[in-house]
């Protein structure tokens, strides 16, 4: 019975930050980040409850002590947030995640496993050209790149890379706000230049 109020309660709280839009979890990370001094990725009670309150969830204190306790799993009185956050990223299906890593594998020219400003120079300068701060002067090429991975970049914590992981996080998200697979799929082939699906 613990485990399903659990889920009801990661659901509530999934469904409160999706509200915010594609960034709502990306948004209660960044918050967490920002409460996490020591860089630990580790909070106690007092500041998980607090985060959660001050990103304006609507939990109830008892919930927040559950999901504690749940996530507090060796008894240290703090929780892995990333851990968390993790329970909290929409599932997505096996087609979007594949589409998903083609166009990560498309962006990482040299295959290091890792985008960065030179991999999306060589690929993706053509989309950076139609940005309308482009267009307008008011940024450079390389500012519009920039950009562009600093808002998949980890939240709160850019460091001008973007990991798999990360890239897959950024399209959970985005993924959570479009219904049908297709319709992903296309989204994500038209942005990035990915060939049809079954050609």
């Amino acid at each position: 019975m613990e485990n399903e109020n659990v889920k009801q309660i990661l659901e509530q709280i999934k469904d409160q930050c999706l509200l915010k839009g594609v960034g709502g979890i990306k948004g209660l990370t960044v918050l967490f980040r920002r409460m996490d001094k020591d860089f630990s990725k580790r909070l106690c009670f007092s500041e998980f409850s607090q985060g959660i309150q001050t990103y304006g969830l609507h939990v109830e204190e008892k919930d927040i002590s559950l999901l504690f306790q749940v996530f507090d799993i060796n008894k240290s009185n703090e929780i892995d947030f990333t851990e968390f956050l993790s329970k909290l990223q929409p599932a997505m299906s096996p087609k979007r995640v594949e589409v998903v890593n083609q166009a990560f594998e498309l962006l990482d020219v040299n295959n290091d496993g890792v985008l960065k400003l030179e991999d999306l120079k060589v690929v993706y300068s053509r989309n950076a050209k139609k940005h309308p701060k482009f267009v307008s002067g008011e940024w450079t090429e390389e500012q519009v790149l920039q950009h562009f991975l600093n808002s998949i970049d980890t939240p709160g914590n850019p460091d001008g890379k973007v990991t798999r992981e990360e890239f897959m996080n950024y399209y959970a998200g985005v993924s959570s706000t479009v219904d049908d697979d297709s319709y992903f799929d296309l989204m994500m082939r038209a942005c990035y230049g990915l060939p049809n699906s079954g050609t």
